[in-house]
């Protein structure tokens, strides 16, 4: 495996932070501001730097490479396959101005590729129309739940107005990009950790519909809600990415971790990343800075446990909530993570709207919110 990285600023050119060595067919991850990738000239620029490139783009909440996380610039991460190969397919939950149906996207996505060799799937999805919990379902309908899927949904910094993503063509809102990696050599690893502490009562969801949620026992959700947060209540929505959710289903095995999006003060409700099913048990989180750089770092040693090869590539995945707390020391956990898997693994990752990763020693993939999700490849 050959990479080669770029960076560029709203006051920069391109330029490079690794050597920069000649690749062939490269797939070429391009991660970053979302006004900055809105440029009518970014396809054209890219694709000058690498010809017969495959070109991934998605907007993010910040970008990650082992050199910084800058949240005004892009950066580039070009790899070269030497004894694999890989299969890119997409979707778009806004053709047709149709009703989007995220499970059915999901599904249909995943089904486009030829299932012969065929060792991970890498997802950059769009974070603003689909719902990140059904389009992971609908994708362990398509693989019936063995096959490693990871990836994120894109970002907006903290403005949450427009994610934007495409392969090959100017990023557009709506798209979702599907990277199949195939190859009998890929060591393929994940892990991921979160670092928030549980706080308060459990309270049962009573009242929900898909990502909405409406009543906590039988009192309105978003008024119990601003009487935990007291005066931080007043800074709402923004405040919310810092106290998420615990919920625990009593479907699942296994606590998620649910970041509310958005309130709706008529209907006293609140809006989460992922479904919230009644009957739930729902409670609020915390964390430090000391705790998120801590979890990082448990969840890059987790990865490498059941590694046969160096990690080559480590594909991050952090989200925003987490970027939030960190503030000025949010380059900490990205330095722990290397700290782990080694200087000479190169990073690329980006801050996000949702991490997509199965639970550790499971197989099908869920919508996350505040974790880290750490995939290592090596061929």
């Amino acid at each position: 495996m050959k990479t080669v990285q770029l960076k560029k600023t709203k006051t920069s050119d391109w330029e490079y932070i690794s050597e920069n060595i000649p690749l062939q067919n490269p797939l070429v991850f391009v991660f970053g501001n979302r006004y900055l990738l809105e440029s009518e000239t970014i396809y054209n620029e890219i694709k000058t730097l690498f010809n017969d490139g495959h070109l991934v783009f998605g907007s993010t909440a910040g970008d990650i490479t082992s050199h910084y996380v800058d949240d005004e610039s892009i950066s580039i991460t070009a790899i070269e396959f030497e004894r694999s190969r890989f299969e890119i397919k997409t979707a778009n939950v806004l053709e047709n101005n149709a009703e989007i149906d995220s499970y059915k996207t999901g599904k249909n996505l995943i089904e486009q590729f030829s299932n012969e060799g065929l060792k991970h799937i890498f997802i950059v999805s769009e974070g603003s129309f689909s719902n990140g919990s059904q389009l992971t379902q609908g994708m362990n309908s398509a693989t019936e739940n063995n096959l490693l899927i990871t990836g994120a949904l894109c970002g907006d910094a903290a403005r949450f107005e427009k994610t934007i993503a495409s392969y090959n063509e100017l990023p557009k809102a709506g798209e979702i990009v599907a990277i199949g990696l195939y190859g009998e050599t890929l060591d393929i690893s994940f892990s991921i950790n979160g670092g928030w502490t549980p706080f308060g009562p459990e309270r049962i969801v009573t009242k929900s519909k898909a990502n909405v949620l409406y009543e906590l026992d039988h009192q309105p959700a978003l008024d119990l809600y601003k009487k935990y947060l007291g005066e931080k209540s007043k800074e709402l929505p923004g405040a919310a990415l810092l106290y998420p959710l615990k919920v625990k289903s009593t479907n699942d095995k296994q606590s998620i971790v649910r970041t509310i999006l958005n309130i709706n003060e008529e209907e006293n409700s609140m809006i989460l990343a992922g479904d919230i099913l009644e009957n739930s048990r729902v409670q609020l989180m915390m964390t430090n800075v000391d705790s998120i750089v801590e979890a990082s770092e448990n969840a890059a040693i987790q990865a490498l446990k059941s590694r046969n090869t160096a990690p080559e590539l480590a594909l991050l995945v952090s989200c925003i909530g987490r970027k939030l707390v960190l503030d000025q020391r949010v380059e900490e956990e990205i330095e722990e993570i290397i700290e782990v898997v080694g200087e000479n693994t190169t990073i690329c990752g980006l801050y996000s709207y949702g991490e997509i990763a199965p639970f550790q020693g499971e197989t099908n993939c869920q919508l996350h919110n505040q974790t880290m999700t750490i995939t290592l490849i090596s061929e």
